[in-house]
C-alpha cells in the first residue's frame, strides 16, 4: 500500500481504522466460530451470532484494497481465483450430500467479488459495470445479495466522514430490530420480541471507526488461503464424526 502520512495516491483520505490486518484477523476469527458453530453446534446461537462481524468488516478491508491496490485488476482477479478454488469445499463444508445441486450456491468469496466490482465500477464511473454487477448479484444466488455492495458504498463515500458513516452503517442494520421471528432459533429474544440476528453486525462497528495500531503482521496470502483451509477442515471433521 502507498500512503504518505495518511492520503493515498489518488488523494483520497481515509479517516477510519487502516490497522486491516487486525481487522482482518477478527474478521477471520468471527467467521470461523460461525462455520463451526453452525455445522456442530447448531443449538449454540451464539456462534452465528459471533459470526456477524465478519462480513461487513471483509467488505470494509476490501474496500480499503481497492483504494490502496496498485492494480485493481490484479486485486480482483485473486479474489476470483480463490472463490473457484473454496467452492468445492464450501460444499462439502456445508452441503456435502448435494454437491452438484449446490455447485451455484456460491460462497462468500464470490459475494465479495462482485461486490467490489460493483463499487469499483461505481468509483470509475463505469456506470454499466455497476448495473451489470448490481443485477446479478441481487437476482442469483449469492449469500447477503445487495448487502456488500451496500456496505462498500457507505465506506466508500464516507471514507472522509466517519461520523456519518457510522450513522449509515447503523442504520442499514435497524431492520433487524423487527425482522426477526420467534420460529427462527437464530433470532436474539427481548422482552419476548424476536431481534433478526443480523443486528449483531453493529459490533463491527467500533472495529471499523475505532484507530487501532496492533501493528500485527501476517503474509496477505494467509487470509485467501485461510478461507479454502478452514473450509475443507470442516468438512474433513465433518466426514469422520459422521455430520
Amino acid at each position: 500500500m502507498n500512503m504518505r502520512n495518511g492520503t493515498l495516491e489518488n488523494g483520497a483520505l481515509l479517516d477510519t481504522n487502516l490497522d486491516t490486518t487486525f481487522l482482518k484477523v477478527v474478521a477471520v476469527i468471527s467467521m470461523f466460530l460461525d462455520h463451526v458453530g453452525g455445522t456442530f453446534f447448531p443449538e449454540y446461537p451464539v456462534f452465528r451470532w459471533i459470526g456477524r462481524l465478519a462480513f461487513p468488516i471483509f467488505c470494509y478491508c476490501m474496500t480499503v484494497g481497492m483504494l490502496y491496490t496498485r492494480d485493481i485488476k490484479r486485486y480482483l482477479g485473486r479474489i476470483a481465483v480463490f472463490a473457484v478454488i473454496s467452492q468445492p469445499f464450501w460444499i462439502l463444508a456445508f452441503n456435502p450430500h448435494d454437491f452438484w445441486g449446490n455447485l451455484t450456491n456460491w460462497n462468500i468469496f464470490f459475494t465479495l467479488f462482485i461486490s467490489l466490482l460493483a463499487v469499483w465500477g461505481f468509483k470509475e464511473k463505469k456506470w454499466w459495470l455497476f448495473a451489470v454487477s448490481t443485477f446479478v448479484i441481487c437476482f442469483w444466488n449469492f449469500d447477503y445479495s445487495f448487502t456488500g455492495i451496500l456496505l462498500m458504498l457507505i465506506f466508500y463515500l464516507c471514507r472522509k466522514k466517519p461520523v456519518l458513516g457510522a450513522v449509515l452503517y447503523t442504520l442499514s442494520y435497524l431492520p433487524a430490530l423487527f425482522g426477526g421471528s420467534l420460529e427462527d432459533p437464530l433470532c436474539w429474544v427481548v422482552g419476548g420480541h424476536p431481534v433478526g440476528f443480523e443486528i449483531f453486525s453493529l459490533l463491527a462497528l467500533p472495529f471499523i471507526y475505532f484507530h487501532t495500531n496492533t501493528s500485527i503482521k501476517l503474509p496477505k496470502w494467509f487470509f485467501y488461503v485461510f478461507y479454502p483451509a478452514h473450509l475443507a477442515l470442516i468438512a474433513l471433521v465433518r466426514y469422520f464424526m459422521g455430520f
